[in-house]
């Protein structure tokens, strides 16, 4: 009966310290930014789009993981204004689009991390967008409470052919990238 209670303290104690030392650390969805830039052969626009929630993992003060919900009903044309931003920001929303009624939020999930080193990282995440998963890979550099990612997305991956090349033609000067920049700003 003692050994039986030695093994479960060193089981408890065992699992106490894995527990502490993976930590969850959630984001503030106030602070923390996303700021998109979509391009065309004619010029570009840029916006931002806000968090609905989101947390990284880390274990030993190291990356291990995150996870994080994007609200795409709050797609915000930030380069415009009057009719111009509410057309644009109608547009992004509609289903030629990011369809939000049907898909109101956007998901990432981190599924491999390497460590590069003094901070940074190389994330391979599941990314979906209008209900589509496709994997994406980005760095990601860590200090103190706060994390910046840049993330190029293939916009036709997740079904957004709009005036893409690469499914119209003879689209002449009104080509949109098939990419859209994200450059995300965390603080936890």
């Amino acid at each position: 009966m003692k050994n039986l209670k030695t093994i479960a303290l060193a089981l408890l104690v065992a699992f106490g310290t894995t527990v502490a030392t993976a930590q969850n650390k959630k984001i503030n969805v106030e602070k923390s930014k996303i700021n998109w830039v979509g391009k065309k052969l004619t010029g570009e626009h840029s916006g931002t789009i806000t968090f609905k929630e989101g947390t990284l993992v880390f274990t030993k003060n190291k990356l291990k993981g995150g996870t994080f919900t994007v609200d795409m009903t709050s797609i915000n044309t930030t380069d415009l204004t009057g009719d111009y931003k509410k057309n644009l920001d109608g547009h992004l929303k509609a289903d030629d689009f990011f369809g939000v009624d049907k898909h109101p939020t956007a998901k990432l999930d981190f599924k491999l991390i390497s460590d590069n080193g003094d901070g940074t990282y190389n994330v391979t995440a599941d990314l979906t967008i209008k209900g589509i998963t496709k994997p994406i890979t980005f760095p990601i550099t860590v200090k103190g409470n706060t994390a910046i990612a840049k993330l190029n997305v293939d916009r036709t991956k997740y079904d957004i052919k709009y005036k893409s090349k690469n499914f119209f033609e003879n689209l002449g000067d009104n080509v949109i990238n098939d990419e859209f920049e994200l450059t995300v700003n965390l603080q936890f």
